[in-house]
């Protein structure tokens, strides 16, 4: 099939990843996706961990459609549904009120939506908040809606609000029925903590058993540790959290970062029935972590884990070269030595006997796939491709990423 797009327009975006160190798992309300706490993450750099999304708007498609990572999905499904419909409201009271209607002419057209990401897909790696977060933001450039979005992206993902912005973001639990207040806003840009780095140790790229969806659900009816932690500890845990990061204490990060992954794991085990985020490998770790930093009586680094078995390390600068030639030493690659570390170069160091020794672990062969080496980055990028007459033919959607 080939398309003639006349007056058509194609825009493209690409938005990061965020990862939580104070984690967001359960919902008050599960149509509006209104959290049962507040959480706080890391915007990590796109060059490393991103979702590109092209959104074409024209009058001769006759259906919406969507493709993710070159296969096309369902578009009635309901998330999706929720953030064309409001971004399509949005824009019509825009134009309602006088406003410039930049591309509002666009809102009797159907849309073809083409997602691609270049990191582990449904892994544990906040896939889903990259992605809806790049959807709201191309639909906003499209429509040319303009103001604040993460309500509108949370209604996709939650933790999609907090891909919304740069460097380090909460999202509030807020206090209305209808979530109004329950928003991202940036605690501090990317260019605060500039010593600041990230590792993702890949252990298991497949997509996982237990969505995040379903598995929050059972955990809002069956744990009574979740309920605590909303009620009791995250207020606590997001202070002091926000203290650390605008102190630059790494110590106080890295210990409460460790400790609510524990927490959030400690809820995913007190559902009934319990479910299983980390392997054997994710375990090896976390006992690798806490050797390490044990043998220098500090905490040097400190690992957090999502919904999956996949561990994100934070350190500095000054650490990362000796903690990855540990990672490659305990987890040696046998057949990927050249792709073992992607991303950003990192010196090569050695590692001494004594350290080796008090870590005492057993080296795990391939139990890490690979490293994606990273920091933290600003918020989403934008371009606009076509912005008149063109022609799409079938290799469009792909060949846009290649």
């Amino acid at each position: 099939t080939i398309f003639i797009m006349l007056d058509g327009t194609v825009i493209t975006c690409s938005a990061p990843v965020n990862i939580a160190v104070i984690k967001y798992w359960g919902k008050r309300d599960d149509e509006l996706i209104l959290p049962v706490n507040s959480s706080l993450s890391v915007t990590l750099h796109q060059d490393q961990l991103k979702t590109t999304t092209t959104i074409a708007c024209s009058r001769d498609f006759q259906e919406d459609r969507i493709w993710i990572n070159g296969r096309e999905e369902d578009i009635n499904q309901s998330r999706l549904q929720s953030c064309l419909r409001e971004m399509r409201r949005l824009a019509r009271k825009r134009s309602g009120d006088g406003d410039p209607a930049h591309g509002v002419a666009g809102l009797s057209h159907k849309v073809h939506i083409c997602s691609v990401n270049n990191f582990p897909t449904a892994a544990g790696l906040a896939s889903s908040a990259s992605g809806y977060a790049c959807l709201v933001y191309t639909l906003s450039r499209l429509f040319g809606v303009e103001g604040e979005l993460s309500a509108v992206a949370r209604q996709g993902s939650g933790s999609a609000c907090r891909s919304m912005y740069g460097g380090f973001v909460q999202w509030k639990i807020g206090e209305r029925a209808d979530g109004k207040d329950s928003l991202a806003e940036q605690v501090q840009p990317e260019t605060h903590w500039p010593e600041l780095r990230v590792l993702v140790l890949v252990v298991n790229a497949q997509r996982k058993h237990i969505g995040s969806t379903s598995g929050m659900q059972t955990s809002v009816k069956t744990s009574s540790l979740l309920k605590h932690r909303a009620e009791c500890l995250v207020s606590g845990q997001m202070d002091k959290m926000m203290r650390a990061i605008n102190t630059k204490d790494f110590s106080a990060f890295g210990e409460l970062t460790m400790q609510d992954s524990n927490q959030f794991h400690a809820t995913c085990l007190d559902t009934y029935p319990p479910i299983f985020y980390l392997s054997d490998v994710s375990r090896q770790i976390i006992n690798l972590v806490h050797c390490y930093n044990h043998h220098y009586r500090e905490i040097k680094v400190a690992y957090t884990f999502d919904a999956g078995p996949n561990a994100v390390i934070f350190t500095l600068q000054e650490h990362l070269p000796e903690f990855v030639q540990v990672v490659r030493y305990f987890f040696p690659p046998e057949s990927n030595e050249e792709q073992f570390l992607k991303g950003l170069s990192v010196d090569s160091v050695p590692v001494s006997e004594s350290l080796k020794a008090a870590i005492g672990m057993e080296p795990v062969a391939n139990g890490i796939s690979y490293i994606i080496s990273t920091k933290v980055k600003v918020h989403i990028l934008s371009k606009s491709l076509f912005p008149h007459s063109c022609k799409l033919g079938p290799g469009f959607y792909s060949d846009l990423y290649l």
